[in-house]
């Protein structure tokens, strides 16, 4: 494993990714939390887990009276009430349209967790995580899929309450400089200033900013995507504009973005750095994390298996993006679906309703509901 030590004013890179753990955590140290790195893309197999748990803790609805099953192998468990038996109720789960996930990995005597995205304001995603048990400290990466507020709204103030609980240099995964970017909402209903990641509040929070533009090892269980190619018919949908430069520390420096944007002022926004995250499941195969799917849903599991691999999908959980989309274009999106045999498919945030009405004709055995709270238990087989 080679280091590169050229010195760059707002980057250093590090081949870090790929590799044990506690190895990546202890070059992560030693380069500082406040310098960006670049993560090595995987090279051979991808780590196979025993069980994963993916915990909703930011969605649009909650519907607390739901009870939880079984549905062949998974356990499907809702949240219900923010209820104590020595006290009267003070607070519950908030909604809110935004998305978090956390998700907890076994392999063995190993325990690892992840939490990817972090909702559209500090204090759902504080409450939530709160009532939900999810423990900063424990946490082994961070993962932002994408540059929008929805999915990074809620990031600054959970680090301000949790900076002194989290582990030292916790690696914060992103697919590249082009997260940075400022942006504007120019769809419906209302456009408007999207915000900008933070850069100042992750320096502040001692985390270890790290690019994974192509596939990358996360905490030795999961790993991401790198960045999405579109490989189907699927087609991106810009409902924002991505503004390149600094304005007082704030945005993405350009001469770190793809050559294509370095000369632009304000583009639409394509996308090229978002990722998902994914982990093998013992004898089950893939279980992807989509968070939003800008790129595609199908474009998204496709990547995951060309990342990886491994072609069976168990279970893919997460936003699709089909709100947008005309009904035939929703369609064929779940015909695609339907082609690729997935398991489970657990429709998140920006998915829509019309997807989820007509999966559930489609694929009813298929499709499982989720709400704010969900914890999903996947387990592997002989696990």
């Amino acid at each position: 494993m080679s280091l590169d030590t050229h010195e760059d004013p707002h980057r250093r890179h590090v081949l870090c990714g790929g590799s044990a753990f506690v190895f990546a955590t202890m070059i992560a140290s030693l380069l500082g939390g406040s310098k960006p790195v670049r993560a090595q893309t995987i090279t051979g197999s991808v780590p196979e887990v025993d069980r994963v748990y993916v915990r909703v803790v930011v969605d649009s609805y909650q519907f607390a009276v739901a009870a939880g099953k079984k549905m062949g192998s998974v356990d499907v468990q809702h949240f219900g009430w923010g209820l104590s038996g020595d006290k009267p109720p003070d607070r519950t789960l908030i909604s809110e349209f935004g998305l978090s996930m956390h998700a907890e990995s076994k392999r063995g005597p190993e325990t690892r967790t992840l939490l990817m995205d972090f909702g559209f304001t500090a204090q759902a995603l504080n409450n939530n995580g709160s009532l939900l048990a999810v423990n900063p400290s424990e946490l082994d990466a961070l993962v932002l899929s994408h540059g929008h507020y929805d999915h990074f709204g809620g990031l600054v103030g959970f680090l301000q309450q949790n900076k002194e609980t989290l582990k030292a240099k916790l690696p914060f995964y992103i697919g590249g400089e082009e997260c940075f970017c400022s942006r504007e909402w120019v769809g419906p209903p209302v456009a408007g200033n999207f915000g900008a990641l933070d850069r100042q509040a992750l320096e502040q929070a001692d985390l270890t900013v790290t690019y994974a533009e192509g596939p990358t090892l996360v905490a030795d269980h999961a790993f991401t995507t790198g960045r999405i190619g579109l490989r189907s018919f699927e087609k991106v949908l810009s409902p924002s504009t991505m503004k390149v430069g600094i304005a007082d520390g704030i945005g993405c420096y350009p001469d770190k973005l793809p050559k294509e944007e370095q000369t632009k002022s304000i583009l639409p926004d394509q996308f090229q750095h978002e990722l998902a995250i994914a982990y093998n499941l013992k004898g089950r195969g893939l279980v992807i994390l989509t968070a939003c799917s800008h790129r595609g849903v199908v474009n998204t599991i496709k990547q995951a298996q060309a990342a990886s691999g491994v072609t069976k999908v168990h279970a893919v959980i997460g936003g699709f993006h089909l709100a947008p989309y005309k009904e035939e274009y929703v369609r064929q999106t779940i015909a695609s679906l339907q082609e690729m045999n997935i398991d489970y498919v657990i429709p998140l945030h920006c998915s829509g309703e019309v997807f989820y009405e007509w999966a559930k004709s489609e694929m009813p055995t298929r499709l499982l509901r989720s709400y704010t709270g969900t914890r999903f238990a996947f387990e592997g087989s002989g696990a």
